[in-house]
């Protein structure tokens, strides 16, 4: 059940458990100091996070872009917002988005702060009122109290708390117990052979995957341009430096959960994964900017299935099914 107007409690988060659970591997979370984790503002957020009423006209929640069972994307080739607003780019998951520093596709936001305002006031999203926004939220004795333990007994509900809040919630999105992670911890019937085939292939020097899809999690977080147009009508990078060699370059997308976050790239036009290996396979098309990694590769079919199914090893089915992420 979603909560519109703030007013049904939250299931509470066990306080006995550790602030966010941090899979081996990964580095600690780092909070803005203006910003600490609390699992009070945690909470809160999560409650935000369903909250239709913080959009325009009432109709859309930061989880209708990014709905949980399909590891926080919403399934379409570009998002939806107010009114049926068609936006121009797929969304992306928000899936450990705690440590990246660069978001959006085109790398314009620098914090999950500056990301979530963005699409709260994107007339392509939330197209949200900050008056309308602060109005619903004092008017409810549930948000009164909910802001007061989580940002002082002086706080008043506004739209920056709200936006500190969901954030904070957010930042506990992690994901890092796939069965690839099970096997590299030592678990090595985790994965099956075409499975470890595929891994193999995946870290080759042959396919370069893991050159812009490294590390815990799978990206590196920079920004290159995959050859997926010979034209590319939105410009991605270039939009926010007018520089023309970033025409057409987009974030590195994490692969994490990619086996559920289909349609791929930054415009949601390739549908499945095995269109996106052919793609790569075929080394994309020939744009200017495109990146020299990106070249044909010549894979069998045996290589492409095994490669695929190690992408789906990558898929954490804990984190599709955790309480504390659903909807309060």
């Amino acid at each position: 059940m979603l909560v519109s107007c703030g007013e049904e409690p939250a299931k509470p988060i066990d306080k006995t458990e550790p602030l966010v659970k941090i899979p081996q591997g990964f580095p600690e979370i780092v909070s803005p100091p203006d910003n600490i984790l609390t699992k009070d503002k945690i909470a809160l957020g999560r409650i935000l996070f369903y909250d239709k009423q913080l959009s325009r006209d009432g109709s859309v929640a930061c989880v209708d872009c990014h709905k949980q069972h399909l590891a926080f994307t919403d399934g379409l080739p570009v998002s939806k917002g107010v009114g049926g607003e068609i936006g121009g780019r797929n969304s992306p998951t928000i899936v450990n988005s705690a440590y990246s520093a660069q978001l959006f596709w085109d790398g314009r936001a620098q914090s999950l702060e500056v990301q979530i305002r963005g699409a709260m006031f994107s007339p392509l999203e939330m197209y949200a009122d900050e008056n309308m926004i602060d109005e619903h939220l004092r008017t409810s004795k549930d948000y009164k109290a909910r802001f007061a333990t989580s940002f002082g007994t002086d706080s008043v509900p506004n739209t920056s708390l709200a936006v500190k809040a969901i954030a904070a919630f957010v930042r506990t999105v992690i994901s890092g117990n796939s069965r690839y992670d099970r096997y590299s911890r030592g678990e090595k019937t985790a994965l099956t052979d075409n499975e470890i085939a595929g891994m193999k292939l995946f870290f080759s020097e042959r396919t370069q995957c893991a050159s812009c899809h490294k590390g815990f999690n799978f990206t590196d977080d920079m920004i290159h341009s995959t050859g997926l147009y010979v034209h590319y009508y939105d410009k991605g990078r270039a939009l926010i430096t007018g520089n023309p060699k970033d025409e057409g370059t987009f974030k590195t997308p994490s692969l994490r959960n990619c086996g559920l976050t289909a349609p791929f790239m930054h415009d949601g036009s390739v549908a499945t994964l095995e269109k996106t290996i052919e793609h790569y396979d075929h080394g994309g098309k020939a744009f200017k900017n495109k990146d020299e990694r990106i070249i044909p590769l010549h894979l069998t079919e045996q290589e492409k299935s095994d490669l695929i199914a190690f992408l789906h090893s990558l898929t954490d089915d804990e984190l599709i099914k955790k309480q504390e992420y659903s909807a309060p």
